[in-house]
């Protein structure tokens, strides 16, 4: 989507004037929720007796970090510039230290229970006889995490006054990883390129990393991974490590630990040998070795990620090996320098025999580290994802998560929008993951929460926790969405606090980024909160998985992409019914994998969740649902229920126009029009798709029916040619038509309705490979011009590059002609789909 200029947007800001109190300044969003904006006067007045100065106690980088974030911090949003000291303060002061440099200057000083590792502190007290805010941890990173809390406070006009808490992490791992290729793309990243690499190199200004470093430590993240899993071996060269140390000096003064992603044959690409047998006595050698050259250059080096036997990529089979042998073999290089292996649970066989009713990709996690439980060293990690497919918008959560015992292990949630919208479409993935890690798998014969197994805390194992895969980029905006970033914002919260609420989190990340506006916050808190459920409502029902393109984009809508191949997951949708049977008694055996209770709910039809029947069930599409409804019914109100939803965000966002600075404000409008019109493409793609199948109507007779449509094949064509769509669902009749005329082309119409006041929509494909160009006429007046430039992801006619563009207020009158000019450029031939007339209501 092409942006306004800053300078473009504040002179329409000052135009229409749209001033609200001082002047909204534009923003980008590359400050995304650390912006400490000036606070209005009525709320600066809670801050007037703050203190003047900021002594450190003690001397590190990362305390100096902190140092000089809370001078910024106060400097922005107070306009007042702290004192910097060091040593005791002479006057009253904000005082950062740890624990024991605190407790020389103040004995007395108790964090009345002991802190956790990278916990902290924030009290009010006398230090040297002065009356001090005192900000304190057991670790300098602590420290760090504290001054950012603070900060936070302020910026959300909470009071600092008479402080006396503690807070603390709820698992030691909370990272994130990247899927960042050495030549810059990113896999499955929506955001532009890498921040870290270009053109087979670390890239040389890496000024945008420290800045991503920052983000990732005001919510208290300490790790990062920062290329693909699909990792290229030479992330491992000698000469490759001394640009992994560049990186790993603007990651260590704000607390994260950098760590990279390996393949697990490099012993054989890289190293010279004719093996990568992790039992092979060379190849743990070459490990070693390997791994004591990274230390000697990154101290604080975090470990290595692996992906093996997964998508084609190397692994232990080759040798007969298992997953524990293979990660064993690297930990025992890393243990003695504190590194650790995150060995990813997402291996499994995507040659699956689709005709075999018995075979089940969702079974292969447990089946294959469930019997390896106890023999991963200690300074191993599961990662697995949160659900047995693959990030869809729906599944249930992982039986591994209960079957081990004796394995550290971590959660994989996935903070990039790969099967969510891909950061077009809003979707506020936090509220998900809370019903993820709320989850109770009845683990160790009592109550175990998702977030207590993953944070070690039912099987009391000394690691787990928190990974997700964030993939930011170059855009302004880190995420490509501006609302987006309230993803990696919660992420980042519930790793720290899995207690959190989504409401919460929602509301703290529209305060910091947007300001204490109540309107505000409430709008976009409204927005955030609804966005899942919206986004499931309108691409996949009732747990059949997002129903997307998984051989291509991931995107649009694909409806039987998923059947008939390899990759298992299918839905197994016929003529008679839909989903996938994995119960015990009579299907794949899924269901028995979860503890008794679980397994009991999701065997039984009468039990399993509606939200969930189709992942555990097939069933008739006339299955009546705990609603009272029918499946097919279902489908059919939840699109169209979910695509009127999408529109009400342009009405919900449209009253907040003078309240958000107007750069800000039109990169998410044009968003959120973008994404009410692609709703309405997954809509019709999914219930046509669904009625051609079942036979089923609609029994509110929206299917099938758009009298407001005019198809593209059906106008005066002049130069254009139609054209069939694959797959048929995902254009309206199943049909578009091209330009075949490099000077242009027309369709035309007439206009039979009734006079008066209407706005149209025009649908057509907006492809990579050319900028097509549109000019709309009515009675031979332009009434609108634009170029196809947005950059979806396809170079197909279809559901990936359906988009539309909406010309509102025209006043229409019997007879009138409306014309449609397209241009085409290089391979993009000005394809159409079809127009809409919407009379406006009064």
């Amino acid at each position: 989507m092409k942006r306004r200029s800053p300078h473009t947007a504040i002179w329409v800001a000052a135009l229409c004037g749209v001033l609200q109190g001082d002047f909204l300044h534009a923003e980008s969003g590359q400050n995304a929720w650390l912006r400490y904006a000036p606070l209005d006067e009525r709320a600066a007045q809670m801050y007037e007796s703050l203190p003047a100065s900021v002594t450190v106690l003690g001397s590190s980088a990362v305390l100096e970090t902190a140092q000089r974030e809370l001078i910024r911090g106060v400097r922005g949003m107070l306009g007042k510039t702290l004192r910097a000291g060091i040593g005791p303060p002479k006057e009253t002061a904000f005082v950062l230290g740890t624990l024991k440099a605190v407790r020389a200057e103040v004995p007395e000083f108790s964090a009345r229970n002991e802190l956790r590792e990278d916990g902290f502190r924030l009290a009010t007290g006398q230090v040297a006889g002065f009356h001090c805010v005192i900000i304190t941890a057991l670790t300098d990173r602590g420290v760090l995490y504290g001054v950012f809390a603070l900060l936070s406070r302020i910026a959300r006009s909470e009071s600092i006054a008479a402080l006396n808490e503690m807070h603390e992490p709820y698992a030691p791992i909370r990272w994130v990883n990247q899927w960042d290729n050495l030549d810059g793309r990113i896999e499955r990243g929506y955001a532009g390129r890498s921040i870290f690499f270009e053109n087979g190199s670390v890239r040389a200004d890496l000024k945008r990393v420290r800045d991503y470093a920052r983000l990732l430590a005001s919510v208290g993240i300490n790790g990062c991974t920062i290329n693909n899993v699909n990792a290229d071996p030479r992330i491992l060269e000698d000469s490759f490590l001394p640009q992994l140390a560049r990186i790993a000096n603007v990651f260590r003064p704000l607390g994260v630990r950098l760590s990279v992603a390996v393949d697990l044959s490099s012993p054989k690409v890289i190293g010279g040998l004719d093996t990568f047998d992790p039992l092979d006595s060379r190849v743990r050698e070459w490990w070693r070795k390997k791994v004591d050259e990274i230390y000697q250059q990154i101290p604080d080096f975090g470990g290595f990620v692996v992906k093996a036997d997964s998508e084609g990529r190397a692994g232990p089979s080759t040798y007969g090996r298992t997953p524990a042998e293979a990660a064993n073999a690297i930990a025992h290089a890393l243990a003695p320098h504190g590194g650790i292996v995150f060995y990813r649970a997402f291996v499994y066989n995507h040659h699956l025999d689709w005709r075999d009713p018995k075979n089940d990709r969702a079974k292969a996690a447990y089946d294959i580290f469930h019997p390896l439980d106890g023999k991963f060293a200690d300074n191993v990690i599961i990662q697995i994802k949160y659900g047995p497919i693959d990030f869809q918008a729906r599944e249930p959560v992982s039986p591994l998560f209960g079957g081990l015992e004796k394995t550290n292990q971590a959660i994989e949630l996935q903070i990039t929008q790969e099967y969510t919208g891909q950061q077009r479409h809003l979707c506020f993935l936090p509220s998900m993951w809370k019903e993820v890690l709320d989850f109770d798998l009845y683990a160790g014969g009592d109550s175990a929460p998702m977030k207590d197994l993953v944070a070690g805390r039912t099987f009391h194992r000394p690691m787990g926790g928190f990974v997700g895969v964030a993939n930011v980029g170059m855009d302004p905006s880190w995420m490509g969405h501006p609302l987006a970033m309230a993803n990696l914002y919660g992420f980042g919260r519930l790793a720290w606090d899995p207690n959190l609420s989504a409401r919460t989190i929602a509301e703290e990340w529209t305060r910091l980024t947007f300001g204490n506006d109540p309107a505000v916050v409430r709008t976009i808190s409204d927005m955030q909160m609804a966005s899942w459920h919206v986004y499931e409502s309108y691409t996949g029902p009732l747990g059949a998985q997002t129903l997307t393109d998984i051989l291509g984009s991931h995107y649009g809508p694909g409806i039987e992409s998923s059947e008939r191949n390899g990759w298992g997951q299918w839905h197994r949708a016929d003529h008679e019914g839909i989903g996938m049977d994995r119960s015990v008694s009579t299907g794949t055996g899924f269901a028995g994998q979860y503890r008794a209770p679980v397994a009991r709910q999701y065997e039984s039809l009468e039990t399993t969740p509606d939200e969930l029947l189709l992942f555990f069930h097939h069933v008739p599409y006339t299955y009546v649902l705990h609603t009272g409804k029918t499946v097919i019914q279902h489908i059919y109100d939840s699109h169209y229920e979910g695509a009127e939803s999408a529109a009400d965000y342009v009405r919900q966002w449209n009253s907040l126009k003078g309240r958000i600075d107007e750069e800000r404000y039109a990169d998410v409008l044009e968003r959120l029009e973008y994404q009410a019109g692609h709703a309405i493409v997954w809509r019709d793609a999914i219930c046509n798709w669904f009625f051609r199948a079942s036979g089923i109507p609609d029994a509110k007779g929206r299917v099938g029916h758009h009298a407001e449509r005019i198809e593209a094949e059906a106008m005066q064509l002049q130069g254009y040619t139609q054209v069939d769509i694959i797959p048929w669902e995902n254009a309206s009749g199943g049909k578009g038509v091209e330009c075949t005329r490099l000077e242009g082309c027309t369709a035309s119409f007439r206009f039979l309705n009734k006079p008066g006041w209407y706005d149209i929509n025009v649908e057509y494909f907006d492809l990579t490979k050319g900028e097509s160009t549109f000019r709309v006429y009515v009675g031979g007046q332009l009434v609108d011009e634009w170029v196809a430039n947005d950059h979806l992801p396809t170079m197909q006619l279809g559901g990936d590059s359906s988009t539309r563009r909406r010309i509102t207020g025209l006043a229409l009158r019997p007879g009138d002609e409306i014309c449609i000019e397209g241009i085409p450029d290089g391979e993009e031939r000005a394809p159409l789909d079809y127009v809409e007339l919407l009379a406006r209501s009064r």
